[in-house]
């Protein structure tokens, strides 16, 4: 496919959700997506081989969070898979040092490749590994994210551990669990939901949702699922 269509798919994406990109910054995601499917040829990264479904259900799918991420600090990306969205976070945010942690050899090493093809050590390191929470090396970070990893009640006990006082855990969903299991999981981990985002990818118009959590002692006030007050 021409990467003129592809680029213009990405922009035109990119436009809907109202985030801006550094200069070259769209290229390089592409190169991004070109290396992602040059690997998958043979090595199973995604399921999704088309250039169009790549930007919209993989780049757009991450870089539409953006709003929801500091401009600088530490990132921890548990299982980020083919680095997402931890790559394209760091493409957009150069403030930003990310550390990718999964647990499949062959991901880490994809990751790898791609931080040192797009240039982006020693600011972002792939690592082998099984988060496990406290104790295994990862240290404490500013933004602990994931991306469909597991259900919100599994994930946000573990990626509290991870957690620096006044740092934020996004949890990035397909189906928005109810108001009620937000607020038992967050309450069970000693956070606070302080956001709540629904968006729909612009290409598939499938739908998404990114939740946001503070420790509770932080937290000046809670969100409810709609994005408004609670």
């Amino acid at each position: 496919m021409d990467n003129s269509a592809v680029l213009a798919k990405l922009e035109e994406g990119l436009a809907t959700f109202d985030v801006e990109l550094p200069g070259g910054c769209s290229k390089a995601l592409l190169a991004y997506q070109e290396l992602l499917l040059k690997w998958n040829e043979r090595v199973n990264l995604t399921a999704i081989t088309d250039p169009l479904e790549v930007v919209d259900k993989h780049l757009l799918d991450s870089l539409a969070v953006l709003p929801e991420v500091p401009p600088m600090g530490r990132v921890l990306d548990v299982g980020a898979g083919a680095g997402l969205p931890g790559i394209p976070w760091a493409l957009a945010r150069p403030g930003l040092q990310v550390t990718l942690v999964d647990a499949v050899q062959k991901k880490v090493a994809f990751m790898k490749a791609a931080i040192a093809n797009l240039g982006l050590a020693p600011r972002v390191r792939a690592v082998h590994q099984r988060a496990e929470g406290a104790g295994d090396g990862l240290g404490t970070f500013e933004v602990v994210v994931s991306r469909a990893f597991t259900d919100l009640e599994r994930w946000l006990p573990l990626a509290t551990q991870y957690l620096s006082p006044a740092g934020v855990v996004i949890a990035m969903v397909g189906l928005q669990p109810s108001e009620e299991v937000v607020a038992r999981s967050a309450q069970a981990s000693g956070l606070r939901a302080v956001s709540a985002r629904r968006l729909q990818l612009p290409l598939s118009r499938d739908g998404r949702g990114v939740l946001v959590f503070q420790r509770a002692e932080f937290s000046a006030g809670s969100m409810g699922i709609s994005g408004k007050p609670a």
